[in-house]
């Protein structure tokens, strides 16, 4: 295990015990104003960040990058620094919603392109922190991005 992974289990000992996923918070700066990278759900077509499961030999940052390039066809520098956990209920085909809980990792966006493997399946937006926040469900969630300032990345490695 490097420095940078958390000792999370990746396997459920039970169906209903809770998850964990690795939530990418796709940013840039326009104009001095911060901008975050918002997708929809397939599914219900909520507002989202991209996030997906563990990965064994990724970290948890490098999880979330991976994931904003798949869901939201980012690419840039993912920092190591957990910006804050929410909780919600992953819905699932024939059976009980799971409980997950999402580490949010923020990733300062470099390129952004038209062509990515979930472009047909989901929408993307650009938003404000404020905005954004109000267009997310989970109110955990809301703060974190209520709160997002790229300055607290100063010193953390990429």
């Amino acid at each position: 295990m490097s420095a940078h992974q958390l000792p999370l289990s990746i396997v459920a000992a039970e169906k209903r015990e809770t998850r964990t996923q690795f939530a990418a918070l796709p940013f840039r700066v326009v104009d001095g104003s911060v901008q975050v990278l918002l997708v929809t759900s397939r599914r219900s077509r909520r507002w989202i960040l991209p996030k997906g499961w563990p990965e064994p030999g990724l970290t948890p940052a490098q999880c979330a990058a991976k994931e904003a390039w798949e869901e939201a066809g980012v690419l840039g520098a993912a920092y190591e620094l957990c910006l804050g956990v929410y909780a919600f209920e992953k819905e699932r085909d024939g059976g009980p919603d799971l409980p997950v809980l999402a580490f949010v990792y923020p990733i300062k966006v470099q390129q952004t392109k038209q062509t990515y493997p979930e472009a047909c399946s989901r929408r993307r937006k650009w938003v404000p922190l404020r905005k954004a926040a109000k267009m997310v469900d989970a109110q955990a969630l809301a703060r974190i991005l209520k709160t997002f300032d790229p300055r607290v990345l100063k010193g953390h490695t990429v």
